[in-house]
């Protein structure tokens, strides 16, 4: 295993993760991976194909189970049986796929299956609360009454995250979120992370980009075939030792390009600032 650096705070973790392993059959895609979300911070899992990133989202979201292990959450162990578990926890997951409707308007999309209001619909308060949560994130949205399908995919993106936040969750699951973006939409998303950790919420970050990993993150988690890797404070580890952890060796091609993925992060950066 490649040597780690935990990042250190004085807060205990919301939630920690001890041991936990998952089997599919024959399948062992996680094998004794330990995780903690403190509030406040951005811990981003990282990995190649099949490390078992897309699997841990799934047992923080309650969608599968895990085979063995422990979860606590603020000292207590808590099971993780289903989504509704994790969900009467505190834990909100944004799947990659948004899970959006298209044909309904972002005050629809955000309060679907939890709308406000009696014998009637009251869509004068709902439209309040989501005008007041996008304003908190410094969401860019022209109009709470606009088509989801007629918003950029960073605007879906934002939806799709202010949706996760109603009931006040203290940890937000982020799978992929800035995939298939361009660079401005991009920025948008990360500048929406940085609010994210600015209200305290435990951020947990997955992602395939480094630049991004880089840009906000501020603890690295790594997996490989399964299994922890690597646990690094961002400001102390360099793109190399990420690549070297993510792929079991300390020089390859990927890690010799670092100068044209530190080009990139720098536009990013850039973007951020903007």
């Amino acid at each position: 295993m490649t040597e780690v650096t935990p990042a250190s705070s004085d807060d205990e973790p919301i939630l920690s993760l001890r041991g936990i392993s998952k089997q599919f059959g024959a399948i062992n895609a996680l094998n004794d991976v330990s995780l903690d979300i403190y509030p406040g911070e951005v811990v981003a899992i990282v990995g190649d194909n099949g490390a078992g990133k897309s699997t841990l989202v799934k047992v923080l979201a309650g969608v599968h189970p895990a085979s063995s292990g422990t979860i606590t959450y603020r000292g207590d162990e808590v099971s993780l049986a289903n989504p509704t578990d994790a969900r009467d926890l505190g834990i909100a997951t944004v799947f990659q796929d948004l899970a959006l409707c298209d044909n309904l308007d972002v005050v629809s999309n955000l309060f679907l299956g939890r709308e406000l209001g009696r014998s009637a619909l009251d869509e004068v308060e709902m439209e309040q609360q989501t005008w007041a949560l996008l304003r908190q994130l410094s969401a860019k949205i022209p109009s709470v009454r606009t088509p989801v399908a007629g918003l950029s995919g960073g605007q879906r993106q934002t939806v799709a995250i202010a949706r996760s936040l109603i009931g006040n969750p203290s940890i937000v699951v982020l799978d992929e979120p800035t995939a298939a973006l361009g660079v401005a939409q991009t920025a948008e998303v990360l500048n929406l992370i940085e609010h994210l950790r600015e209200r305290g919420h435990g951020i947990v970050l997955v992602s395939h980009n480094m630049a991004d990993v880089q840009a906000v993150a501020d603890r690295v988690v790594v997996l490989r075939l399964g299994r922890n890797n690597g646990d690094f404070a961002v400001a102390d580890v360099t793109y190399e030792d990420i690549i070297a952890a993510i792929t079991g060796a300390t020089d390859n091609a990927v890690s010799r390009r670092a100068g044209m993925t530190g080009a990139t992060f720098t536009r990013v950066k850039e973007g951020l600032s903007s």
